[in-house]
């Protein structure tokens, strides 16, 4: 994940989490990034210095947030932990297995692991229902 001092055409300033910088362009070009202040969909990024990552990440992140995008993210861990609770672990194995489940080639169950762009585009293409779990903060620490 990469972070973005952002600021809208308000100035005001605030900061956003992407995957890398196409995800933030495309987010941007749909209306989808929007100022917590005002809600000014004309964000842009701002200059910001390498950030060093320590131990205190994810109060530094929380610290960072407004309310509601605290209220999310609490929510996207939730959401992770309960799955990786309820659910096999499978790893780089994650397309063969739900394949198998799809076809019935194997016991119903819960999945979770890796997958390649490809894999997951071939999955989606034959009708495979997946859905990835969130990329939270700290899982790049």
């Amino acid at each position: 994940m990469m972070r973005f001092s952002l600021h809208c055409d308000q100035s005001h300033e605030f900061e956003g989490w992407f995957r890398n910088n196409e995800d933030f362009d495309s987010q941007t070009a749909r209306g989808l990034v929007q100022c917590p202040v005002c809600h000014s969909p004309k964000v842009s990024k701002a200059l910001m210095a390498p950030s060093v990552t320590t131990g205190r990440t994810k109060e530094k992140i929380a610290a960072t947030m407004g309310e509601a995008q605290r209220k999310l993210l609490d929510e996207m861990r939730e959401i992770s932990r309960k799955v990786k609770e309820n659910a096999d672990y499978v790893g780089d194995r994650f397309a063969e297995e739900a394949r198998k489940i799809h076809h019935g080639e194997t016991e119903e169950r819960g999945i979770y692991g890796e997958a390649t762009k490809e894999e997951i585009t071939s999955l989606v293409e034959d009708g495979v229902e997946i859905m990835p779990l969130p990329v939270l903060p700290e899982d790049y620490n």
